[in-house]
């Protein structure tokens, strides 16, 4: 027969994700991750494993036939070695009662451990992989731990739904490891709860995996290795607090980060913006991480060593190519993008800048599609929802920031999920105008001092494949809050600009040209 007909994969491999929360992890990628630990901990029958987020069971089962070579010398006995690792070393936590199955399948070749079939017989049906329905801890509207909304979530609301209360993050770990020390916590958690009464990777969606990663210190294993979205590296991503992102990259606990810019490279069919990693987080260690790069499908990988946050930016620099041109926007312009002010993120307006929460979802109704004595300002609303690019609306409907309607500005949208074309495209912003949520003002402050010529060299500026690269560095969700231009300088507005100006003004060579123009389409 051939090699094509006797091609047997990996089951594990041929399952299809359940929903958002149950994106199975191929065995390559978890192997990939056990890897990264010292390999010494496979010849320890003392050395003990845990599973957080349980989903197929293929971490307890990539580790447990680690554990059967490397503990052959030691428990020559098979049986009495599969005893050993299954009841004493091996533990998870399922993330849901479908998956607690699966994994004991996987696990014990039985998904009930206490049956003749389980190839390690348990007293209990659930061996070691645990899970119990557990329920989230309403405060208001919000779950205590998980930060859930209640009117989505309740009870009442998910008709024989999964609850999504994560027992390892809802204060219900099992009792029979409340007070077990593990040596490795491992796993592939939940990434968000979603909009809606299932999840989705919607840029609306709150990030939920920075829980699982948080109490998986508190338990201070001796080491931590999760592969999560690669999101959580750079501040104002939705859900996760800025302070728990600046801990996270200053805590220097972080040895081994792998970094996929493309998702399907760990997960083929599954896109998440923003790519992917997995890591080595080392409790007893603090220092440089070595941090590689994965471009996409493998193809090249880029590998550097140093601190996450070494240049105190609030973002880990994850491509060594854009480290590299900051440093050589640096070397002419100074640290531009610690202080906002240095930087073109300080001319972008906050999210929202002319409405509020009573008017937000309303989108100020009371416009008027042709200009009239009551309805005399323009008003650049979401052309996709009203067919149109603008209307009129009375200045009394304007309901904050009312002053800025008769400056020079620049509207850009406030989101875009192209990942090559980076952001839409910005247009002049006239005296006596102002626009819906669905865009951000540049020139908002009266210190700006934009006039329309300046505005129309600044949209030249946009345009340019130079600025949208470094914006990219920050952005990756379709949401753009004017903290993703941190990294874009300011520059001298009495003129335009070209790419070619700006190339040749930071010095940077024809591999980082072709780099840049090998990441960004033109804007046309």
């Amino acid at each position: 027969m051939s090699n094509q007909n006797n091609y047997n994969p990996d089951v594990l491999s041929c399952l299809a994700n359940l929903s958002n929360d149950e994106v199975f992890t191929p065995p390559e990628v978890a192997n990939a991750m056990l890897d990264l630990l010292p390999q010494e901990l496979f010849t320890d029958p003392d050395a003990k494993f845990l599973d957080p987020a349980c989903k197929s069971g293929v971490f307890l089962r990539e580790i447990a036939k680690r554990l059967i070579e490397g503990l052959a010398d030691k428990i020559p006995d098979l049986q009495e070695r599969i005893n050993h690792i299954f009841k004493e070393q091996l533990y998870a936590i399922a993330i849901t009662e479908l998956t607690s199955l699966l994994a004991r399948r996987s696990v014990y070749c039985s998904k009930d451990a206490s049956g003749k079939y389980s190839v390690s017989k348990f007293e209990k049906a659930q061996g070691n992989i645990f899970y119990t329905n557990t329920k989230h801890l309403w405060v208001g509207d919000k779950c205590l731990h998980c930060g859930a909304s209640k009117s989505e979530y309740g009870d009442e609301n998910r008709d024989g739904l999964e609850s999504h209360a994560y027992q390892f993050i809802h204060n219900a770990i099992p009792g029979e490891l409340e007070n077990m020390k593990f040596d490795v916590i491992i796993g592939n958690p939940p990434y968000q709860m979603g909009v809606g009464n299932e999840g989705g990777n919607s840029s609306k969606a709150k990030a939920i995996y920075h829980h699982f990663i948080s109490e998986s210190i508190k338990l201070k294993p001796r080491y931590l290795v999760m592969i999560t979205p690669s999101r959580w590296m750079t501040k104002q991503t939705e859900g996760i607090p800025d302070e728990w992102v600046e801990n996270q990259i200053h805590s220097n606990h972080y040895k081994v980060i792998h970094d996929f810019g493309n998702s399907e490279d760990c997960f083929p069919g599954v896109s998440i913006m923003g790519g992917v990693n997995y890591f080595l987080y080392e409790t007893n260690y603090k220092g440089k991480c070595e941090y590689f790069y994965h471009l996409e499908s493998d193809k090249e990988v880029l590998k550097r060593n140093d601190y996450l946050d070494s240049k105190n930016a609030g973002i880990v620099l994850r491509d060594p190519k854009s480290y590299s041109i900051v440093e050589k926007i640096v070397s002419v312009e100074g640290n531009y993008f610690v202080d906002m002010k240095n930087n073109f993120s300080g001319l972008i307006s906050p999210k929202d800048f002319y409405t509020n929460k009573q008017k937000l979802m309303s989108s100020w109704k009371n416009y008027s599609k042709e200009k009239d004595s009551v309805h005399s300002v323009k008003y650049y609303l979401n052309k996709a929802i009203h067919k149109m690019d603008f209307a009129w609306i009375s200045k009394n409907d304007i309901p904050k920031n009312l002053e800025t309607k008769d400056f020079h500005k620049v509207y850009i949208p406030a989101a875009n999920g192209s990942m090559d074309i980076v952001l839409g495209k910005p247009f002049y912003g006239e005296p006596n105008s102002v626009c819906s949520q669905t865009y951000l003002v540049i020139g908002y402050d009266k210190s700006h001092n934009l006039s329309k010529e300046k505005c129309e060299n600044i949209i030249t500026y946009i345009q340019t494949r130079f600025f949208r690269y470094l914006v990219s560095i920050k952005k990756k969700t379709q949401n753009g809050p004017r903290g993703v231009y941190q990294f874009v300088p300011l520059q001298d507005f009495s003129k335009p600009w070209t790419d070619e100006e700006l190339y040749a003004k930071y010095n940077l060579s024809p591999e980082e040209i072709a780099f840049i123009e090998s990441m960004i389409r033109p804007m046309e």
